[in-house]
């Protein structure tokens, strides 16, 4: 059973869930992660109109990686906050901002509109506070850290983890840990001391219909395959048959490196890589690279450094296309490097449903490296359709963080064709003589 405490603030009594506890000291960094119903989102808000009393005179920004409206924002959560600690007297809730106690001021934006430049309007803030931190870019990441620098500032995050590889998992729980000065905790619906039986009954029907997305959406769990993804069924049946585990590449066959392209700079959609071979009647898929704001010869050393120095580089229609950095093509630059490369023609109309649908055809084909693949096959399972809520019809794959690597292993369904059936199937394999980037 969630236990539950009362802390005090002046006159103030909130009753708070134990787990978030160790987020009341004053930290530099507090992070708390986990599925829906942990209250993450409304403990940071409470704490955040506690310190505003606490401190008059503070400043806060609320974060969100992207925020169109003030809708999208934490806005309407600390309002119901203030009524329900009846301290509307203390505070002054305008329609884009709250001021605080002590001209003190909340405000609420989005990093994706800031600038090296505009970011600097922040230096006096004492708090941020990153909702959806889960969605925060490295670029955001890293112009954000150095701005919330007064003295005693602190930078909070909240998060429902998507993938290993998002900026705020690396910072907070990668390898290294969360730097020094910071508290990280998880909380999920278990630690909730205030949960209802009507958020019972909605975690009970996720369960049952939704199992496959179930541990990410209340367990905190990485996501996995959600369902209704394009991909969700193809991933779970290559799981229950084998077809994810320990693969090797065949060494008298071609390697085939298929592409999505992104550009160089912080705002560049990412690159990506998938390796894979055509075996007999699979497709066996290697390993899968991703990253952004990278230049070409970045993306050569990775594919040397892995003994991909032979692959056959299989670009997008876009691979004639300029790069931002040096304004070569391409296809240019991979065959300057010594790489044999091709570029599939634009598929015209319909392109992504023509990959989504290839990408199906051949769904008992694939054999899945399970270490090199895991994020690539996370990409995939949450590949999915874009919906207008108010109509109830669908706009076409979504554009988010998984597109890319459901791209370029479109891409490959596409060209795919099987190896048995071609003049060239035995034909002896003359490697290219490998030159530099």
């Amino acid at each position: 059973m969630a236990l539950k405490t009362i802390r005090r603030c002046r006159h103030l009594e909130i009753p708070t869930a134990r787990v978030f506890l160790p987020l009341l000291s004053p930290a530099r960094y507090k992070g708390v992660h986990g599925g829906r119903g942990s209250g993450k989102s409304h403990f940071f808000a409470e704490h955040l109109v506690e310190e505003c009393i606490a401190q008059p005179g503070t400043s806060a920004v609320c974060i969100r990686e992207v925020q169109k409206t003030l809708s999208s924002s934490s806005k309407r959560t600390i309002e119901g906050k203030i009524r329900d600690l009846r301290v509307s007297h203390m505070f002054d809730v305008l329609h884009d901002r709250i001021k605080t106690p002590g001209d003190g001021v909340i405000i609420f934006q989005g990093m994706t509109d800031q600038t090296a430049e505009s970011i600097k309007s922040l230096e006096g803030f004492r708090i941020a506070w990153v909702d959806e931190a889960q969605s925060l870019s490295a670029r955001s990441l890293s112009l954000l850290r150095p701005t919330i620098r007064m003295p005693g500032s602190q930078i909070w995050f909240s998060w429902n983890p998507t993938r290993k590889k998002d900026a705020i998992e690396e910072f907070l729980r990668g390898p290294k840990g969360a730097p020094d000065g910071g508290v990280v905790i998880q909380a999920n619906w278990q630690d909730n001391p205030f949960w209802t039986p009507e958020l019972e009954a909605e975690r009970l029907v996720e369960l049952e219909r939704y199992a496959e997305r179930y541990p990410h959406t209340y367990e905190g769990d990485f996501a996995q395959a959600f369902e209704g993804a394009y991909f969700a069924k193809l991933l779970t049946e290559a799981r229950l048959k084998g077809r994810i585990g320990s693969f090797t590449a065949d060494p008298l066959l071609p390697l085939r490196a298929y592409c999505d392209i992104g550009g160089a700079g912080a705002k560049a959609d990412a690159f990506v890589f998938w390796i894979c071979q055509f075996v007999d009647g699979d497709i066996l898929v290697l390993d899968h690279y991703e990253t952004q704001g990278q230049t070409v010869g970045y993306h050569i050393n990775w594919l040397r450094d892995n003994d991909y120095d032979r692959a056959e580089i299989i670009l997008p229609h876009d691979g004639i296309k300029a790069d931002d950095a040096t304004g070569k093509r391409y296809a240019d630059h991979f065959e300057r490097a010594g790489f044999s490369t091709r570029v599939i023609p634009n598929q015209g109309r319909g392109a992504a449903s023509q990959r989504i649908e290839a990408v199906r055809l051949h769904a008992k084909k694939y054999k899945f490296n399970e270490k090199t693949t895991e994020d690539g096959r996370i990409a995939l399972g949450f590949y999915h359709e874009k919906k207008d809520e108010v109509r109830g019809v669908g706009l076409g794959p979504d554009h988010d963080w998984s597109s890319h690597s459901a791209d370029a292993f479109g891409l490959m369904a596409v060209d795919y064709s099987d190896p048995s059936r071609s003049a060239k199937f035995n034909r002896e394999i003359h490697y290219p003589r490998q030159g530099y980037a």
